[in-house]
Order: structure tokens, then C-alpha cells, then sequence
């Protein structure tokens, strides 16, 4: 795949993975995470970190109160029962240190594997994004500001 490629099919699945925590649909979770490793697995946890801070930019600016203790319970819930155990603990271990901005700490926990990135990005997306657009209007708004047509 050529760069650009690489670059629209890392964002289509970021989305998806948003689509499937916003409507808590396991076994899409489950297909679009699975075979995703190494490289692949960072491009879409990239994109799925330009998410959130887009998010958390629009929770600011709607000047509802949201803090790190609410992401990390929001994330906690977002995947709870749609992951395996071992990766729902490390995801909510990874997002309370990185939510705190103990970035190295959260590395650690999520032992360098990409997946746990790419879920805790997506499920923190799918809560806040939900908060602030409601589940019909996030993937559309998403799908605008990553410059994807309908």
C-alpha cells in the first residue's frame, strides 16, 4: 500500500473501532482489531491519539467538566465486557497512567503492544465523543474532520 493508502485505511479503521465502543458492539471490536499488529497497529493508534485530542479539545470548549478521574472511568466502562480480560486490565491501566500524563508509566502497562494504544484510544474517543455529539452525530463529525467523505 502506498502512503497515502496506509494513511486512509489507519483512519477508517480508528473509526471503526470508535463506532464499535460508541455502540458497544463486540464483534466489531473483535474484527477490527484482530491481525493488527507492529507498525499497522501504531499508524492506527496514531490516528486514533488525533481523535481524542480532537475531542478533548471540543469537551473544553463546550465547558462540560470532564477531568482525568471521569476519562478513566469512562474508559473502564467503554470496555468493559467488549475485550478479553487481560486486555480490558491493560487498557484501564494504561489509560489511568496515561490519562495523568505518566506517559513512560503507560508504555510500561501496555507492555509496548500497539492494541492496547489503539483500545484505549478508541474507547476514550467513544466516550467523550458521545458526551459531546451524541452516538449519531460522532462518526459523522469524525468522518469531516479527517477529511473522509460519507
Amino acid at each position: 500500500m502506498a502512503a497515502t493508502d496506509d494513511a486512509r485505511h489507519s483512519k477508517l479503521v480508528a473509526l471503526d473501532l470508535i463506532k464499535a465502543y460508541a455502540h458497544t458492539d463486540r464483534r466489531l471490536v473483535r474484527e477490527r482489531a484482530e491481525g493488527i499488529t507492529g507498525e499497522e497497529g501504531e499508524r492506527i493508534a496514531s490516528e486514533l491519539k488525533v481523535f481524542a485530542a480532537f475531542l478533548s479539545r471540543r469537551v473544553q470548549e463546550t465547558g462540560v467538566p470532564w477531568r482525568p478521574a471521569d476519562s478513566r472511568e469512562a474508559v473502564a466502562r467503554t470496555v468493559a465486557d467488549l475485550l478479553e480480560p487481560e486486555m480490558e486490565f491493560a487498557v484501564v491501566s494504561a489509560w489511568e497512567a496515561y490519562s495523568v500524563g505518566e506517559y513512560e508509566a503507560a508504555r510500561v502497562r501496555a507492555q509496548g503492544d500497539p492494541l492496547v494504544f489503539m483500545h484505549m484510544f478508541a474507547a476514550f474517543s467513544a466516550a467523550i465523543g458521545t458526551a459531546v455529539y451524541g452516538t449519531d452525530e460522532l462518526l459523522p463529525t469524525l468522518r469531516l474532520a479527517a477529511e473522509l467523505p460519507d
